[in-house]
């Protein structure tokens, strides 16, 4: 039996795709290109939303901060997914921060536009509930499992979800770098950095994972899978 990667990341298919030629065509031509540095921060929680956001390329945290100041990533988006969408649909504030990982390029929908294409084309409100239905799914299954896990066992899979959202499109065979900071992938853990650096050393040791700086590159993903199994 395979690993179900799919319970903590879902593929992902573009707003666009399998749209009809009208409606892609109401979106695109409303969307505003923008090219973000990394450590932008594309919304604050708390804010309201002005638009959606469709991920073009590069990466994007959201995270809640806590009142000690320390992140807790949510979830990371990748290109072709849709953020910021929720907020805007039953008119509340962002519950989360939203920064980017690297340099992104995103295509901004106001909120008017958006709107009003929900209003006129059902296509894309089907489309949404499922996206939200297949990401609300990861997020509780993310929460549910790291609330039973031990650190180390949350590291493994926390590595085995980093390893499918840093794999190129249409190379499932390619040999994949995770390229994040410590810091950010403690707080994707729910862990220190100390603790981290300290599980990444023992998986180096074990021959399971490589790295070089900051780029970790998994050997043996199948180790990965028994560990973050076992609790």
């Amino acid at each position: 039996m395979s690993f179900p990667i799919n319970k903590y990341h879902f593929k992902i298919t573009s707003l666009f795709e399998d749209m009809p030629k009208e409606e892609s065509e109401f979106l695109k031509a409303r969307a505003i290109r923008q090219e973000e540095k990394a450590g932008k921060v594309i919304y604050r929680e708390g804010s309201y939303s002005s638009g959606v956001y469709i991920l073009k390329k590069g990466k994007i945290k959201i995270y809640q901060t806590n009142k000690d100041g320390k992140e807790q990533i949510v979830y990371i988006y990748q290109k072709g997914e849709i953020l910021g969408y929720r907020p805007l649909l039953c008119d509340s504030p962002h519950p989360v921060t939203a920064k980017a990982l690297e340099d992104v390029v995103i295509l901004f929908i106001p909120q008017k536009y958006f709107l009003s294409a929900l209003d006129k084309f059902p296509i894309l409100s089907k489309k949404l509930l499922t996206n939200l239905s297949f990401e609300f799914s990861v997020w509780i299954n993310k929460l549910s499992i790291f609330a039973q896990q031990q650190v180390k066992e949350r590291v493994a899979l926390t590595l085995l979800i980093l390893n499918e959202k840093y794999k190129i499109d249409g190379r499932e065979n390619m040999v994949v770098t995770i390229n994040l900071s410590r810091e950010d992938i403690a707080n994707f853990v729910g862990t220190t950095i100390e603790t981290l650096v300290r599980m990444l050393r023992y998986f180096k040791d074990e021959k399971i994972i490589s790295s070089r700086g900051r780029k970790i590159t998994i050997i043996k993903p199948k180790e990965l899978e028994k560990i973050s199994e076992s609790y």
